[in-house]
């Protein structure tokens, strides 16, 4: 299995020319999203990939800081930041496990499509916590594999010893709902979009 920064950086361009799978559950998803978002919040999304969400969600806050593990991803991300002219988003290469020092702590931390792809999930998670202020959000959607069949355990090992897979984790729903409440969230929204295979998303409040 290739490191995760190189696998990202060498799938990057290939990965912002690809058509989202899922476009209904992609635009309810930014919907949920939106309707947890205030003009005057300052937001962390954490693997952000190529940006597309967080410009898509630039005028829902004022000032998004988005970070990737891939410095491929990043450079894609802010060339279409400036191709759109969006100013209230920055990127920045970056571990999801490194603290963000400027400009924290956040009133809404996201990880959309991240939680399954970390392998310490309990420390991704507390030092997301962190990151979030008091009473602020965290807001996440996270393939939950555990939910499918055996097909994926057999294949995944596979694609990941010819370098075609990263690191995956096979969350379950209750699982990976557990991980976060310990973490110091209390859930407020939950919702699976799509539900096959099941992408949960959850908003969740920092105590």
């Amino acid at each position: 299995m290739k490191p995760s920064k190189k696998f990202w950086d060498d799938i990057a361009d290939k990965y912002a020319r690809q058509p989202i799978k899922d476009e209904a559950a992609y635009a309810q998803t930014l919907d949920r999203v939106r309707a947890h978002l205030r003009p005057q919040d300052r937001v962390l999304e954490v693997g952000c990939g190529t940006g597309s969400t967080a410009l898509k969600l630039a005028g829902d806050a004022a000032h998004i800081h988005a970070t990737d593990l891939s410095p491929r991803m990043i450079e894609i991300a802010q060339a279409k930041a400036r191709t759109q002219a969006v100013e209230n988003v920055t990127f920045a290469s970056m571990a999801v496990g490194r603290r963000v020092q400027a400009d924290g702590p956040f009133d809404v931390v996201m990880g959309m499509n991240l939680l399954h792809l970390v392998e310490d999930l309990e420390g991704v998670l507390a030092g997301l916590a962190e990151q979030t202020a008091k009473g602020g959000l965290l807001i996440t959607k996270t393939a939950c594999l555990a939910e499918m069949g055996r097909f994926w355990r057999l294949l995944l090992p596979v694609m990941q010893a010819i370098g075609k897979a990263p690191h995956v984790s096979f969350l379950s729903i209750a699982g990976l709902e557990g991980a976060i409440e310990a973490a110091g969230f209390e859930i407020i929204e939950t919702g699976t979009y799509p539900v096959s295979p099941p992408s949960r998303f959850v908003v969740a409040r920092r105590c």
